[in-house]
């Protein structure tokens, strides 16, 4: 079976992502397209990398924090990306509920004070 190959067009449509961000992650090397001329092909490696790449976003990663545990795999292996992943995810997870109760104060005061606003309005 042929390996799947992508142009820089059609890597831009899976992931629905602008050609600037294609090249500025190729720029800052999480992505390393297979060069042919002046054309781009991406193989199932790349596509894994996008996706973990996005997803990482997703989460609130910064392009720094993923390059650096993309990295790890080629330098460490499986074990050791999955330990700094779970470090990772423990820490933006505990900034997220922090995140989560601070909105949630936020909303409560802005309920009560629109409450009382609406209710001076009362005749």
């Amino acid at each position: 079976m042929a390996e799947e190959r992508l142009s820089f067009k059609e890597m831009c449509a899976r992931f629905d992502v602008t050609p600037r961000t294609l090249r500025y992650y190729e720029y800052i090397e999480l992505l390393a397209p297979l060069k042919e001329g002046r054309n781009r092909f991406y193989g199932p490696r790349e596509v894994a990398r996008m996706t973990l790449i996005l997803r990482g976003r997703r989460f609130g990663f910064s392009l720094e924090e993923i390059r650096q545990w993309l990295m790890l795999y080629s330098a460490r292996g499986t074990h050791e990306q999955y330990q700094v992943w779970i470090e990772l995810a423990d820490r933006r997870l505990a900034g997220l509920e922090r995140q989560r109760s601070e909105l949630d104060v936020t909303i409560a005061d802005l309920r009560a004070l629109r409450d009382r606003t609406a209710e001076s309005l009362k005749p």
